[in-house]
């Protein structure tokens, strides 16, 4: 029999390291193909790897667990999520769609959570998990005080105020990330991954490693001469890389 494939991304390394040791014992033949430290790599592990199980920390640095857990599901696999808040354990999770560990992991807990998993492997159907995905992410959406409204950024010897409505896209750069708007760009020292936990995921989109960029902006899509995707941005001649691993944003479009 063909062992199960499965992904670990969890950002606290001690919880990291726990969660593989208990798998080992409470699931001796699960095949773990990748274990990842942030959302990102989780993204690249997944379109690499295709797991049938994912154990993910909803929040994570970078991209959460729950981008990382549609992108699993998109490709047939099924999902745990792991939380240290009790809160995000809602009526969907006991609804069957899916399962969940509070931190730290109980070994009780973990089995029966594999218990279930190896149950819905078994069985040809696969739970929708779309809508207990959309659930969650409207809940740890930054919202009021926590959305980031301006920018305080660099241009040549000066610093300036830039709202974040003014912005098309944030590009990493080295250790700064530039900063474009419709007639300006500038440099700030605020990393991606503490940005992303500032912008409506809904507003921007990170569609590489090292960039995000406004929905609204986006111009098309399109494949260079290696099949590789890059987008163009309105208005400007900026040409952005597109990772395989965000490549899921644009099916459909």
């Amino acid at each position: 029999m063909t062992p199960v494939t499965a992904l670990i991304a969890e950002d606290e390394a001690p919880q990291r390291r726990a969660l593989q040791q208990q798998l080992r014992v409470a699931w001796p033949e699960l095949d773990v193909v990748a274990i990842c430290e942030d959302g990102v790599s989780a993204m690249e592990a997944v379109a690499q790897h295709r797991p049938r199980v994912a154990f993910l920390d909803i929040r994570m640095p970078g991209v959460s667990g729950l981008d990382v857990a549609r992108q699993v599901v998109a490709q047939g696999g099924l999902v745990v999520f792991t939380t240290a808040y009790e809160d995000y354990a809602i009526r969907a999770f006991e609804a069957g769609a899916a399962d969940y560990l509070l931190k730290p992991v109980q070994d009780a807990r973990l089995e029966q959570a594999v218990a279930r998993v190896r149950e819905r492997l078994a069985d040809a159907r696969k739970p929708d998990l779309r809508t207990l995905i959309d659930d969650l992410e409207a809940r740890l959406r930054p919202q009021g005080d926590r959305l980031i409204r301006w920018i305080t950024a660099s241009v040549g010897d000066s610093v300036r105020m830039i709202a974040v409505d003014d912005v098309l896209f944030f590009q990493a750069q080295d250790k700064y990330v530039r900063v474009a708007t419709a007639t300006d760009e500038a440099i700030i020292r605020m990393p991606l991954k503490e940005l992303l936990g500032g912008l409506d995921p809904d507003v921007f989109w990170q569609v590489h490693r090292g960039v995000l960029v406004r929905v609204q902006a986006i111009d098309r899509v399109r494949k260079d001469e290696l099949g590789r995707q890059q987008l163009s941005i309105k208005g400007r001649s900026d040409v952005l890389p597109v990772s395989a691993a965000f490549q899921q944003r644009f099916r459909g479009m």
